[in-house]
């Protein structure tokens, strides 16, 4: 496997040498001095060019990054759509284990490239570069939640747990647990993020999707959430869920303490309520109440 230094002289020279690249600069979690370190980081590369043309769907060009393993081209994709923000992106996973995020854009792109808090500059041929503060996390901060935010988060949590309890009841696991894993712990992960923030001053980064909260989360709560994932049997996906609803409730409470918002324990009272009831329904019950 190449190294990182091996990578990013790669990534340099291939701008330094081609004269249509003028200026390159290196976002994403290489560009985090707070990020963990490991081989699994990407390179996430942005080439602010005079021409896009060239760069557009040009496999032979990019063979000088290594050995393919996957390429995916996001702009040519049709589902997920394209951002159609002029730009055009090699996502490209090597055979030796590396892996660069490519973006090529036009030199106007540069004063909204840039605002990414992280970002370092590479390369700049023409001075054409504002100057940058040093990469840090402070666009990535979880913000305080207004009253409105934390009452629509609880509300949405306890609706789609709903969901969860159904699918399960019926036994669509595959419906229950997708629930419980996106749409649901969506809503818990949000709570937490504001739980630590409130911890922290607001002054740390959970990271994308909770990747961090281990971090920051006291041991006992780490716990809780470790009970929130469920393997593959029906009634673990039910303490799954029970588990999410006793740690939203921990930090949404905290939460609401701290701001002075008004926790709906009505709201959070029913729903559990009806959540064990349904557990406890029988399978072949002809109504639900």
């Amino acid at each position: 496997m190449r190294s990182e230094q091996e990578m990013l002289d790669l990534i340099i020279t291939t701008a330094r040498e081609d004269e249509r690249i003028r200026a390159a600069i290196l976002n994403g979690s290489r560009a985090n001095p707070n990020a963990p370190k490991d081989f699994f980081q990407d390179f996430d590369v942005v080439y602010f060019v005079t021409d896009m043309a060239p760069f557009i769907r040009n496999l032979e060009w990019i063979r000088r990054f290594g050995e393919l393993m996957l390429l995916q081209l996001p702009e040519d994709m049709q589902d997920p759509p394209p951002a159609m923000d002029q730009g055009y992106g090699y996502l490209m996973q090597f055979a030796d284990g590396n892996r660069i995020d490519l973006g090529f854009y036009p030199l106007a792109k540069i004063p909204e490239k840039i605002e990414d808090s992280l970002t370092v500059l590479l390369l700049d041929k023409d001075g054409i570069v504002p100057p940058l503060p040093p990469a840090d996390e402070s666009g990535y901060l979880p913000k305080p939640p207004t009253a409105r935010q934390f009452a629509d988060c609880c509300n949405e949590f306890w609706w789609v747990s709903a969901y969860v309890a159904k699918g399960l009841w019926r036994e669509e696991l595959p419906y229950a647990r997708h629930i419980l894993e996106v749409w649901t712990r969506d809503q818990l992960t949000r709570m937490l993020n504001w739980y630590i923030g409130v911890k922290t001053g607001f002054a740390v980064n959970p990271g994308k999707l909770g990747k961090y909260l281990q971090k920051y989360l006291e041991p006992e709560l780490w716990e809780m959430l470790l009970k929130t994932c469920a393997d593959g049997s029906p009634e673990h996906t039910w303490d799954a869920l029970f588990a999410m609803g006793d740690l939203f409730r921990i930090a949404a409470l905290r939460v609401a303490g701290h701001f002075g918002f008004k926790y709906n324990q009505t709201e959070d009272r029913n729903m559990t309520a009806h959540l064990r009831h349904v557990h406890a329904l029988p399978r072949d019950a002809g109504e639900m109440y």
